[in-house]
């Protein structure tokens, strides 16, 4: 991965796109958007979410009040329109499976940090078919602490519009809710492993207060 693909920045067509979409989304989900103040205005910002559907790589970066990079598949990015699309609107290619392809995500998640932008991970590794909040990995932890971006915490409800409320039968309610700041800044003096796992157990924590999802014991399968 070039350092040319890993810092570019969001172009003209993402603010273009994003004025279109929000008026669209807002038809079709009537979405309830909480807490976008808590995205600072600048610096580092990582964004971390939890991850039921597709939708939430559109809802994130439509309503956050920044403009926002995210990964997509490296296949994606040879489609002609949809290639010159993704690269306009600073999308990372990231190829799944191989471990150096997962580093390499992680150093071009490192670096548009390191440049000041904001960045959207799930630290889940994948999306949850069951609906659960399943471990996070430890990726959105050591881009956060090696950057001393501030972690933001996103909790999506209602996304994935297969999983039915029990009781009702029917989809819940499309919500975004970006919560406070996630504290990390004591962890700078810890070991890297265990300060990852504190950082990780935070995050994933504070997510958990926003969506209030059934925890799963294990990792999302790819």
């Amino acid at each position: 991965m070039s350092a040319e693909v890993s810092l570019a920045r969001p172009g003209p067509v993402f603010t273009i796109g994003r004025a279109v979409l929000r008026p669209l989304l807002r038809v079709r989900f009537r979405p309830r958007i909480v807490g976008a103040e808590h995205i600072p205005d600048a610096g580092p910002v990582l964004l971390a979410s939890n991850h039921l559907a597709g939708l939430d790589t559109v809802l994130i970066p439509s309503f956050s009040t920044r403009k926002v990079q995210f990964l997509a598949k490296e296949s994606l990015f040879k489609r002609g329109v949809l290639g010159w699309f993704f690269r306009q609107i600073g999308a990372i290619p990231v190829h799944r499976g191989a471990g150096s392809a997962t580093q390499a995500a992680l150093d071009a998640g490192r670096a548009v940090l390191a440049d000041g932008q904001v960045f959207a991970v799930f630290p889940e590794g994948s999306r949850s078919r069951d609906g659960r909040l399943h471990r996070g990995r430890g990726g959105a932890a050591w881009m956060a602490l090696e950057t001393g971006a501030t972690v933001v915490p996103v909790g999506l409800i209602g996304t994935n519009r297969r999983l039915r409320d029990p009781h009702t039968g029917k989809a819940p309610r499309v919500e975004v809710r970006f919560g406070e700041p996630v504290p990390l800044d004591d962890l700078a003096g810890l070991p890297g492993g265990r300060a990852r796992r504190l950082a990780t157990e935070r995050i994933m924590g504070a997510i958990h207060a926003l969506t209030g999802q059934e925890l799963a014991d294990g990792y999302a399968q790819h």
